[in-house]
Parts: structure tokens; C-alpha cells; sequence
């Protein structure tokens, strides 16, 4: 018996004294961490580099997806999506590079900037739109209340596709520290989506891409009369310009073309090349029409409104759409994915890896009311 109990209490020993030591150890790597950031801390302060693998700047997952995926192609723990699953490939960006693709993008496409952008989580997104008030009447303090008329529903669904780009980097541009592949991807990326987004904002057929504004119905009916759906125009006066005499009046009936609650935050659209001849007009005193914007970051104005360069819009021509104006927020509606796809293939054209960057992306008008066309033609 005295022997069974000497063997139990020589294990607890040897626990309390593994456990000791375990504790010794954990206090070692404590101490050597601080170390390594102190030092890390003064090479900082001194412009030197610092140790392998301590870098302060960023997540753990981004670092893993920058230097892991990216430049190696190592297999990386991460969230997948559209139907894809992590072993294939299929990796959500992180946070970090997907902001920088968004911010590049709403300074490159203009019409993204100011239209009405929905996140979605699936491609079936659909947007209900009421296209007449609720009816009111009058009556007697003791008169009858007959049922009055209820809204008329539409139902929106913008036309998507999956925006694509494909660009690549040589193994060794990879490979090379000094080569930062986490920005060159982002403006890969977002460049090529910009100008792909511009075209199809403004003239896309939907097919597989979004519908642009001015791939529509157009016509000169006024709001009320005109079919849903169907924006309006107004004529310029001449056949393919301004008319000769007071060209800023036909401006200022676009303008009043759009009921008074949308002019709240309506703006200008239009090329540069429009923008060069109305920056010519000015008024009987002789002062421009157009105003620079006088702040940094504030848009130029025409009229008392924003001016928006569109390069996708049309020159001014003969029969052309070349400036709208209205509330682009309340009339055109872009719905995407909240996350882009990333694939990386270091196989299809070798010594280059391929980075195909995939976004679904769609685009419609939602409020026909809420934007005015000008029309260069005499009626």
C-alpha cells in the first residue's frame, strides 16, 4: 500500500514540475517578443528594416492572401463564394484590396459615383417601384368615404453579368519583394472594370451586361403620359447642335423638364468634348455659364448644378443623346456582388500567373421620371 502511494505522488510531482516548466517557457517566448518588437520599434526609428516575419502593418489574413496566394500559391484558410469552394480556388479578396478597387473605381466611372448602388447576394435582385400616389378625395364632415384607387406596382429587375478582368505578372515580378502585387492587382483590376462599367451605365443592351440608360425608350412625352420605363427628351433646337440665339435657354428647359423633388441632388452628364462648347456660353453681361468648382473636391457647376464627365456619352451630333441631366441616385439603379473573385493560375501560360478577377455587376433605370435627356435635333 505505502509503495502504490510513493509511484501517484512521484507522477503529481513530475506534472507540477512539467507544468513549471511549460510556464518558464511561456514566459521566455513573452520576454522575446517584446524584445523583437523593441527592436523592431528602434530599426523603424532608424529607417532600417525590420526582422523576418514581425512586420506590425496589416492583418494576418491579408498578409497570408498578399504572400501566401498571391505570390506563391499557397493554400490559404478563407471565406469562398459564388458557388465555388476554397480547394478549386476560389478566394473573396480581402478587405483591404477590395476597398481599393471600389474607391479607384467610383473616381474612374462617373455613373457609378451618382447612381443608386445596391450590394446583393444573389443574381435574382428584384425592385418594386410604385408608379402612381395613393389617391386622396374630399368629403362631407358626415359624407360617405368611397375606397379610392390603390398604386400601380412595377417591377425592376437590372440586367447583370460577370465583369471580368484577367491580368498577369511573371513568376520572377512575384518573387521580387520590391514588386508590391497587391497594388498592381487592385489597379489592374479596377482600370479595367472602370471603363467597362462607363460604356455599359451608359449605353449596355443588357444582354449579359447592364442596361444603360440611354439603351432605352426615349421620347418627348412629358411625365403622366408617357409609358413607364420611357425616359423624355428635349430638342436642342437645332439639327445637330445648339441654336444660334440663346443656346442656354434650351439648358434651362432641360432642367425644368424634371419635376422640382428630383432636382434635389440632380447633375449634369455629358463628354468632354459637349462640356468644351457649353463652357463657351455665357449670359447677356457676358459671364460663363459654367462655374469651376472653387474647393477642392467640390464639381464644377452649370447652372447652379454639377457637371459630371462621361466620356461613354455621346458627341454631339446630329440626332445624339449627347447631355442628361437628373437624379441619377433616384433614376438609375447598379447592383453588384459585395465581393470579387480571385483566381489565381500559374499553368495556363507559364512563366506567367494569371490573377482572373470576376464580379457580377447590373445596371437599369429605375425612376424613367428622375432623368431628362437633350436631343440635338429641331424637334
Amino acid at each position: 500500500m505505502d509503495g502504490t502511494y510513493e509511484v501517484k505522488a512521484d507522477a503529481l510531482e513530475a506534472s507540477f514540475d512539467a507544468a513549471a516548466r511549460v510556464d518558464e517557457v511561456a514566459e521566455l517566448r513573452a520576454e522575446l517578443g517584446a524584445m523583437r518588437t523593441r527592436i523592431d520599434q528602434q530599426a523603424a526609428t532608424a529607417g532600417r528594416p525590420v526582422l523576418s516575419g514581425a512586420k506590425a502593418d496589416g492583418s494576418p489574413e491579408r498578409r497570408a492572401f498578399v504572400d501566401g496566394y498571391l505570390r506563391k500559391g499557397a493554400e490559404v484558410e478563407t471565406k469562398s463564394f459564388a458557388g465555388t469552394s476554397g480547394s478549386e480556388g476560389g478566394f473573396a479578396v480581402p478587405r483591404e484590396i477590395d476597398e481599393v478597387i471600389d474607391r479607384t473605381l467610383k473616381a474612374i466611372s462617373p455613373i457609378r459615383a451618382i447612381a443608386n448602388v445596391v450590394k446583393v447576394g444573389s443574381a435574382g435582385y428584384r425592385k418594386l417601384v410604385t408608379t402612381g400616389g395613393v389617391a386622396s378625395g374630399w368629403a362631407s364632415e358626415g359624407g360617405a368615404r368611397p375606397v379610392t384607387a390603390t398604386p400601380t406596382f412595377a417591377e425592376i429587375a437590372p440586367p447583370a453579368g460577370d465583369l471580368y478582368a484577367n491580368p498577369a505578372a511573371s513568376q520572377a515580378m512575384l518573387d521580387d519583394a520590391r514588386f508590391d502585387v497587391e497594388s498592381w492587382l487592385a489597379g489592374e483590376i479596377a482600370t479595367e472594370f472602370a471603363r467597362a462599367e462607363g460604356a455599359a451605365f451608359v449605353s449596355g443592351n443588357g444582354t449579359d451586361k447592364p442596361k444603360g440608360f440611354l439603351a432605352g425608350p426615349i421620347t418627348n412625352e412629358a411625365d403622366g403620359v408617357r409609358a413607364f420605363g420611357t425616359l423624355q427628351y428635349v430638342a436642342s433646337g437645332a439639327a445637330a447642335g445648339f441654336i444660334a440665339s440663346n443656346p442656354q435657354d434650351r439648358l434651362v428647359d432641360l432642367i425644368q423638364s424634371l419635376r422640382s423633388p428630383y432636382r434635389q441632388g440632380a447633375a449634369f452628364v455629358m463628354n468632354s468634348a459637349t462640356l468644351s462648347v457649353i463652357r463657351k456660353f455665357k449670359t447677356a453681361d457676358g459671364a460663363f455659364l459654367w462655374q469651376p468648382g472653387l474647393a477642392e473636391g467640390r464639381p464644377d457647376t452649370l447652372l447652379g448644378y454639377p457637371v459630371i464627365e462621361a466620356e461613354d456619352m455621346p458627341d454631339i451630333a446630329a440626332n445624339s443623346y449627347a447631355i442628361a441631366f437628373g437624379n441619377f441616385r433616384a433614376g438609375y439603379l447598379v447592383t453588384e456582388r459585395a465581393e470579387t473573385l480571385i483566381l489565381r493560375d500559374p499553368y495556363s501560360n507559364k512563366p506567367f500567373v494569371h490573377f482572373y478577377a470576376a464580379k457580377r455587376v447590373g445596371g437599369a433605370v429605375s425612376n424613367s421620371e428622375a432623368i431628362k435627356l437633350m436631343k440635338f435635333a429641331t424637334n
